[in-house]
């Protein structure tokens, strides 16, 4: 019997599923996706798809006036424009997410951040998909020099938390990574 993913809440898999094969359906440069066919909890067998990603880190950057740095880029999937957190893939299932979280932040803002404290740690789309992003809190940032990729080109923009708060409540901002890490953000200034 197998388990699905990696068992980092504690608990074990459930029993009454087993994986009985997986097979690789498309191999892409950002995610694989998978068919596993599955015994499920009454006997019966079924098809169910799982998309593999690498992981990736996240970071809410504040300023020391107290404004985030967030970045305004256009989303293929939703043709259109979206205002995100800065956040990237991993180079490596083995790179460490603060290190992945300090070089996203340097490419997509040109800021070093001095200080990065772990956030919250957040699965995207458990029902299909195992990514799995380590979102920081940076601060003591230092301008730098932005190292965008070739095909990548965003705005960077200073906002206020509350404003960003209010965005998510507007239905502006509709970006699961952005949405929870700045409401996560919020309740912990709130708390301390």
């Amino acid at each position: 019997m197998f388990g699905f993913g990696e068992r980092d809440e504690g608990k074990m898999a459930e029993k009454n599923y087993e994986r009985l094969g997986r097979e690789l359906v498309y191999k892409g440069a950002i995610i694989d996706y998978y068919q596993d066919t599955i015994r499920v909890a009454n006997g019966n067998i079924a098809k169910w798809d799982l998309i593999d990603h690498k992981g990736a880190a996240a970071v809410v950057a504040v300023k020391e006036d107290g404004k985030l740095l967030m970045v305004r880029q256009y989303r293929n999937a939703l043709d259109r424009e979206t205002l995100e957190i800065p956040a990237g893939g991993l180079n490596s299932v083995d790179e460490p997410t603060d290190v992945a979280a300090a070089r996203e932040l340097e490419e997509e803002t040109g800021y070093v951040a001095g200080k990065l404290e772990l956030l919250l740690s957040l699965r995207t789309t458990v029902a299909f998909c195992n990514e799995k992003i380590d979102v920081y809190l940076a601060t003591d940032l230092k301008p730098g020099k932005q190292h965008l990729d070739e095909d990548e080109f965003l705005n960077v923009e200073s906002h206020d938390l509350d404003e960003l708060v209010q965005m998510i409540f507007d239905c502006k901002i509709q970006d699961g990574k952005t949405v929870s890490s700045i409401l996560a953000y919020d309740k912990k200034l709130r708390r301390e």
